[in-house]
Protein backbone atom coordinates (compact mmCIF):
# COMPACT_ATOMS: atom_id res chain seq x y z
CA UNK A 1 0.00 0.00 0.00
CA UNK A 2 1.28 3.45 -0.95
CA UNK A 3 -0.18 6.67 0.42
CA UNK A 4 0.29 9.86 -1.58
CA UNK A 5 -0.28 13.39 -0.33
CA UNK A 6 -0.08 16.37 -2.67
CA UNK A 7 0.58 19.93 -1.55
CA UNK A 8 1.53 23.29 -3.02
CA UNK A 9 -1.54 24.15 -5.02
CA UNK A 10 -3.20 27.55 -4.88
CA UNK A 11 -4.24 30.64 -6.76
CA UNK A 12 -1.69 32.38 -8.96
CA UNK A 13 -1.78 35.02 -11.67
CA UNK A 14 -1.05 34.11 -15.25
CA UNK A 15 2.70 34.02 -15.87
CA UNK A 16 3.37 33.03 -12.28
CA UNK A 17 4.87 29.89 -10.79
CA UNK A 18 3.92 27.17 -8.36
CA UNK A 19 5.71 24.10 -7.05
CA UNK A 20 3.69 21.01 -6.26
CA UNK A 21 4.94 18.26 -3.97
CA UNK A 22 3.82 14.66 -3.61
CA UNK A 23 4.92 12.91 -0.44
CA UNK A 24 4.77 9.12 -0.53
CA UNK A 25 4.67 6.63 2.29
CA UNK A 26 4.26 2.89 2.45
CA UNK A 27 7.35 1.78 0.58
CA UNK A 28 8.52 1.09 -3.01
CA UNK A 29 8.54 4.78 -4.01
CA UNK A 30 12.04 4.69 -5.44
CA UNK A 31 11.24 1.71 -7.68
CA UNK A 32 8.09 3.15 -9.20
CA UNK A 33 7.46 5.40 -12.14
CA UNK A 34 5.60 8.41 -10.79
CA UNK A 35 3.37 10.87 -12.57
CA UNK A 36 1.41 14.08 -12.34
CA UNK A 37 -2.04 14.21 -13.89
CA UNK A 38 -4.67 16.93 -13.96
CA UNK A 39 -8.38 17.24 -14.41
CA UNK A 40 -10.11 20.46 -15.37
CA UNK A 41 -13.85 20.96 -14.81
CA UNK A 42 -15.86 19.05 -17.38
CA UNK A 43 -12.79 17.38 -18.85
CA UNK A 44 -11.14 14.00 -18.56
CA UNK A 45 -8.09 13.50 -16.41
CA UNK A 46 -4.94 13.92 -18.50
CA UNK A 47 -1.28 13.15 -18.16
CA UNK A 48 0.98 16.09 -17.35
CA UNK A 49 4.36 14.44 -16.80
CA UNK A 50 5.96 11.20 -15.70
CA UNK A 51 9.32 10.33 -14.23
CA UNK A 52 10.87 6.87 -14.07
CA UNK A 53 12.71 5.42 -11.12
CA UNK A 54 15.98 6.42 -12.79
CA UNK A 55 14.82 9.97 -13.41
CA UNK A 56 13.82 9.96 -17.08
CA UNK A 57 11.04 12.44 -17.64
CA UNK A 58 8.28 12.80 -20.21
CA UNK A 59 5.88 15.70 -20.64
CA UNK A 60 2.62 16.47 -22.32
CA UNK A 61 3.14 18.80 -25.27
CA UNK A 62 1.02 21.46 -23.56
CA UNK A 63 3.49 21.85 -20.67
CA UNK A 64 6.86 21.20 -22.34
CA UNK A 65 9.31 23.96 -21.62
CA UNK A 66 7.21 25.32 -18.75
CA UNK A 67 6.90 22.46 -16.25
CA UNK A 68 9.66 20.35 -14.71
CA UNK A 69 9.08 17.06 -12.92
CA UNK A 70 11.62 15.78 -10.44
CA UNK A 71 11.95 13.35 -7.56
CA UNK A 72 13.98 12.89 -4.41
CA UNK A 73 14.04 9.19 -3.61
CA UNK A 74 15.75 9.81 -0.27
CA UNK A 75 12.75 11.90 0.77
CA UNK A 76 10.11 9.77 -0.99
CA UNK A 77 8.89 12.94 -2.65
CA UNK A 78 8.09 14.00 -6.19
CA UNK A 79 7.81 17.59 -7.40
CA UNK A 80 6.31 19.55 -10.24
CA UNK A 81 7.76 23.00 -10.86
CA UNK A 82 5.27 24.97 -12.91
CA UNK A 83 6.41 28.19 -14.56
CA UNK A 84 4.74 30.59 -16.99
CA UNK A 85 1.35 29.37 -15.84
CA UNK A 86 -1.66 29.95 -18.06
CA UNK A 87 -5.37 30.03 -17.23
CA UNK A 88 -5.75 26.77 -19.15
CA UNK A 89 -3.50 25.11 -16.56
CA UNK A 90 -6.30 25.50 -14.03
CA UNK A 91 -7.21 22.03 -12.76
CA UNK A 92 -7.00 19.63 -9.87
CA UNK A 93 -3.52 18.09 -10.01
CA UNK A 94 -3.11 14.47 -8.94
CA UNK A 95 -0.04 12.50 -8.04
CA UNK A 96 0.10 8.89 -9.21
CA UNK A 97 2.34 6.00 -8.29
CA UNK A 98 2.30 3.73 -11.32
CA UNK A 99 1.86 -0.04 -10.95
CA UNK A 100 4.94 -2.05 -10.01
CA UNK A 101 5.03 -5.76 -10.90
CA UNK A 102 1.90 -7.25 -9.29
CA UNK A 103 1.25 -4.17 -7.16
CA UNK A 104 -1.39 -1.79 -8.43
CA UNK A 105 -1.14 1.94 -8.95
CA UNK A 106 -2.16 4.59 -6.44
CA UNK A 107 -3.59 8.10 -6.60
CA UNK A 108 -3.31 11.03 -4.28
CA UNK A 109 -6.31 13.12 -3.28
CA UNK A 110 -5.43 16.02 -5.56
CA UNK A 111 -4.53 19.68 -5.09
CA UNK A 112 -6.28 22.59 -6.79
CA UNK A 113 -4.33 24.92 -9.04
CA UNK A 114 -6.12 28.04 -10.24
CA UNK A 115 -4.50 30.46 -12.67
CA UNK A 116 -6.17 33.83 -13.12
CA UNK A 117 -5.96 35.83 -16.31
Amino acid sequence: QVQLVESGGGLVQGGGSLRLSCAASGGSFSARTMGWYRQAPGKQRELVATITSSGSANYADSVKGRFTISRDNAKNTMYLQMNSLKPEDTAVYYCRAHPLYSSGGYWGQGTQVTVSS
